[in-house]
């Protein structure tokens, strides 16, 4: 019985941790979802889906500000005079006007 209790512990800790690692990716619904089916105290759930709120948060920005650090240092005209020199540029456009059905 002790080694079965064990092992639904460890399945707990697993759950919690893989929630844990992938909140950054999930919804808060889909955090609580995982989390209701646990036999946790409300309060340790209710930290679990605000520290997943936090890890998505801290994610996106962290995601945001890397991305934001590397554009302020692309030359966007550098690239286009730079594509400009190294390529021909070819454009196929095609055109078609339709009429309008006039509604009554």
């Amino acid at each position: 019985m002790s080694e079965k209790k064990d092992s639904s512990i460890g399945d707990i800790i697993k759950k919690v941790v893989s929630v844990g690692v992938g909140a950054a990716f999930m919804t808060e619904e889909s955090v609580k979802k995982i989390l209701e089916d646990l036999p946790l105290p409300k309060d340790i759930v209710s930290g679990l889906i605000q520290n997943a709120k936090g890890a998505k948060e801290d994610f996106t920005s962290g995601i945001r500000e890397e991305l934001r650090t590397y554009l302020s240092k692309v030359d966007a005209s550098k690239i286009v005079t730079d594509v400009l020199d190294k390529y021909d540029v070819e454009v196929e456009a095609k055109f078609k006007f339709k009429k309008k059905h006039e509604k009554h």
